[in-house]
């Protein structure tokens, strides 16, 4: 599951690890959104916060013929509208990857984790 080119000068090979660190890059800088968050949520219904080395863990992607889908998930900062900060985050990571890679994406779908109080 990793995106192939073969050019003039060799093959580029990009994994599915350096995909998901690059849309969880891609998302962290969204206007409203925290930081990314694990999959699972821990006991008592708290998310835990990634580091940016760890980002590729909230984030899956699955590819789908010549395409790929794009799952992330992330904190939201308090008081933003949580409906407008996710829409626009889809718009930039689809747009951002499908510009790095040359790829189709078919679907970015983000899951909120959490809200966060951002001081």
């Amino acid at each position: 599951m990793t995106v192939e080119r073969k050019t003039n000068y060799g093959n580029i090979t990009v994994t599915e690890e350096a995909v998901a660190s690059l849309a969880g890059g891609i998302i962290t800088e969204c206007y409203g959104v925290v930081g990314m968050a694990s999959m699972q949520v821990l006991r008592d219904g708290w998310a835990e916060m990634l580091k940016k080395e760890n980002y590729a863990k909230g984030v899956v992607v699955r590819k789908k013929d010549e395409s790929f889908e794009i799952d992330l998930y992330i904190i939201v900062s308090f008081g933003v509208k949580i409906s407008e900060v996710v829409q626009e985050a889809q718009k930039k990571v689809k747009y951002m990857l499908e510009k790095s890679l040359s790829t189709e994406i078919t679907a970015v779908n983000v899951f909120v984790q959490g809200v966060r109080v951002v001081e």
